[in-house]
């Protein structure tokens, strides 16, 4: 057995519905203006831009029932609702017929955005993870199988 430096952050895991199992959390993908109408809202085209993909960190998921702190350096929160997937397995490039047969369960979730740093950093041409990236910025509900 490997002998680690320092102790590992507990897992994350979700509530499953109807069951008193619990879901591990291995990683949060992020499907960005995959929505039309909030991509003109956000100032883009729908028809001439792609769907792009952003990660959250694990310690981004607030479980139901947690509470969540308003985020510093910010005055400019916004949320988003959102169909969360969670996946049995991982792949890539994986056809659709596989990538369904993957399928967990599902769930609900905000994805909260610190809307003013984000667009800071997009300004600047720089990475936008601060406006995406914070404690319990992802609340869900428990995964329905």
């Amino acid at each position: 057995m490997t002998k680690l430096a320092i102790n590992p952050n507990p897992p994350v895991t979700l509530p499953i519905d109807g069951t008193d199992a619990r879901f591990p959390v291995a990683q949060i993908y992020c499907v960005g203006r995959n929505y039309a109408d909030h991509a003109i809202e956000m100032g883009h085209n729908p028809d001439r831009e792609a769907p792009f993909f952003f990660m959250k960190p694990r310690f981004s998921v607030l479980p139901e029932g947690g509470n969540m702190s308003y985020p510093a350096l910010t005055h400019d929160l916004h949320h988003e609702v959102e169909l969360v997937v969670a996946l049995a397995e991982g792949g890539r490039n994986v056809s659709i017929d596989d990538a369904v047969s993957m399928i967990f369960g599902y769930s609900v979730g905000i994805d909260f955005t610190r809307r003013d740093l984000q667009g800071e950093a997009k300004e600047k041409g720089r990475p936008w993870e601060a406006g995406k990236t914070f404690v319990h910025s992802a609340p869900l509900v428990p995964i329905v199988p």
